[in-house]
């Protein structure tokens, strides 16, 4: 028997009894071709690896998560997350769709990748309707039947609009849902299902929505399960609370782990290792966590050549040094090494290749103290309303505070609060909307960013209007990305030169900008689990509970415009 490699003495995982057992795994090409436990004395293997002490397990496959969440292209992302495991992703790339449409969507289509990068179809771009947000790219019925037929694509990403969905039969998000079950019945259609239950969770499955990736509790994973919907469990939702309801009800057929969105900076420490580390952590034992990240992952994509170490799928696949720690010594992509334990995370061979707009996408004029300025009618205190965030995860509460009136203009800066401008960045409408956050700066300063989910149009929020019209400023030099300001001087800045929300520096370089920006971020008093994704979701219209777009505060759920003062128009 001739073979390209042979990995002896290993622990092999069984997907289908859950065991690790002793055996020799033979590999001809790119897929498995025999795994016995006997000596095979005629095995002529081009290369013999002794595994002896090491597990040997099926390559890892994140089927909710989208790349731009680390900021980076497709090609320099595959470079990072190989060293964590991961040989296979479904990437719903909505961000680029929403900043350059179908154009930023084959930019990523056909850039290079040492791992298996399949796509779902963007479906909510944008993610509610052009009336409530204005994006520079624009995915209806025809873009996304033309996007059926392209090879990579796997999935319907995930159905965001809850009015459309739930309440409007003739909504874009429907007449999309309709077209792909006409085409192609059997593709799965990913949901973005918060805080929703009831009556309203049947009216989602009714339309044909089949799982969700969102913050779940105990009671959410219990009446979605038991309703059908397979749930992709991201880190926020990976809690022992959570985690029990899985094991005491055996529910580990109906879920996987998944992503979502890591960070550039976090992205150096793990991907979706981490968060099987901290399922397993979490009271999840071993075998069912590498279950739940190889093999439900691949079954519900209807994916028929991985997830399982058998002859004749794809050989990717990991050998860990420890299982319950889930220490990776080395890892294989088509039967090829690509990863040992030590390593650094390579750049690729060719630089990602973007057309040159992608580079100054930004349309947008710079803030004046005027702009910043709101006279009132009334004369000593008037009522605001407010997001006030909290320090976990990304919803939001609503409510409003008294502000105090001095000369007949609002006295915002000694308010406490802190204000959040959203302005329009594609040279549509130049609109400019405004808000008040509570419970985000406790020192004078401000932050800004054109990274902001989903619209990404220019974002800046402050206490100070000198620091607020310094970062939009610094915002506009770079073309977009990250920056804090503090005392009229730039404390960090992170670069998002193409469309705003991705760069091509090296993810280390990349990773460590971004961390000097989420330290700027806590040293000016921002309290929460993740500061950039809880800045940057602050924009996002379809996350509860009231979120800014380019045209105003908004309930999300009603999708109703919110005015900045009680009784006025700004």
């Amino acid at each position: 028997m001739k073979v390209d490699l042979a990995i002896v003495n290993a622990q092999v995982f069984n997907t289908f009894s859950k065991r690790f057992e002793k055996k020799n795994v033979f590999i001809v090409k790119d897929k498995f071709y025999y795994i016995t436990a006997d000596e095979i004395d005629d095995c002529q293997a081009a290369e013999v690896v002794d595994a002896k002490n090491q597990y040997l397990i099926p390559g890892l496959m994140d089927i909710h998560m989208h790349i731009e969440s680390s900021m980076t292209s497709p090609s320099i992302f595959s470079e990072a997350v190989l060293t964590h495991g991961v040989t296979t992703v479904i990437a719903d790339a909505h961000e680029i769709a929403n900043v350059f449409g179908m154009e930023g969507l084959e930019a990523f289509f056909s850039q290079p990748s040492a791992m298996d990068i399949f796509y779902a179809i963007p479906s909510s771009v944008p993610s509610t309707t052009p009336e409530l947000e204005t994006t520079g790219g624009f995915i209806g019925v025809e873009e996304v039947k033309q996007l059926l037929k392209h090879p990579k694509v796997m999935a319907l990403g995930e159905a965001m609009n809850f009015n459309g969905i739930v309440n409007e039969p003739n909504s874009l998000i429907r007449e999309i849902l309709r077209a792909v079950q006409a085409e192609r019945p059997l593709m799965p259609l990913e949901g973005h299902v918060p805080r929703v239950s009831g009556l309203e969770l049947s009216k989602f499955l009714y339309a044909g929505i089949t799982a969700d990736h969102t913050h779940q509790s105990p009671e959410s994973i219990y009446e979605k399960i038991t309703n059908g919907m397979f749930l992709e469990f991201q880190k926020k939702s990976i809690t022992p609370e959570n985690i029990s309801v899985v094991v005491e009800n055996d529910f580990y057929e109906y879920m996987a782990i998944i992503t979502d969105d890591v960070m550039a900076d976090d992205l150096l420490e793990g991907h979706l290792d981490a968060n099987v580390r901290l399922a397993i952590f979490s009271g999840m034992p071993a075998e069912q966590a590498i279950y739940c990240a190889t093999y439900t992952p691949a079954r519900r994509m209807g994916f028929q050549d991985r997830g399982a170490i058998v002859p004749g799928f794809k050989a990717d696949f990991l050998l860990l040094n420890d299982v319950e720690s889930f220490e990776i010594g080395a890892v294989y992509k088509d039967g090829k090494l690509v990863y040992t334990q030590g390593d650094e995370i390579k750049y690729p061979a060719v630089k990602p290749n973007f057309p040159e707009h992608f580079y100054h996408s930004l349309n947008c004029r710079a803030l004046t103290a005027e702009d910043l300025r709101f006279k009132v009618k009334v004369s000593e205190k008037a009522v605001v309303n407010v997001i006030k965030i909290s320090e976990v995860g990304t919803f939001t509460e609503h409510v409003q505070q008294e502000v105090r009136v001095a000369d007949g203009f609002l006295d915002w800066e000694n308010s406490g609060l802190a204000l959040i401008v959203v302005m329009e960045r594609y040279g549509k409408s130049g609109d400019i909307a405004y808000g008040f956050v509570d419970k985000a700066l406790y020192r004078k300063g401000a932050v800004a960013t054109t990274w902001a989910h989903d619209h990404h149009n220019l974002m800046v929020m402050g206490t100070s209007l000198e620091d607020i019209i310094a970062a939009q400023k610094q915002l506009l030099d770079m073309h977009g990305g990250y920056v804090v300001v503090q005392g009229g001087e730039v404390q960090a800045v992170c670069p998002l030169p193409v469309g705003g929300i991705i760069s091509d520096a090296p993810i280390q370089e990349l990773g460590a900008q971004l961390m000097e920006v989420r330290q700027a971020m806590s040293r000016l008093g921002y309290r929460n689990s993740n500061e950039i994704m809880s800045f940057s979701t602050l924009s996002l219209p379809v996350s509860p509970v009231i979120k800014i777009t380019d045209k105003g505060m908004m309930n999300v759920r009603s999708q109703m415009i919110i005015p900045l003062i009680e009784g006025e128009q700004i």
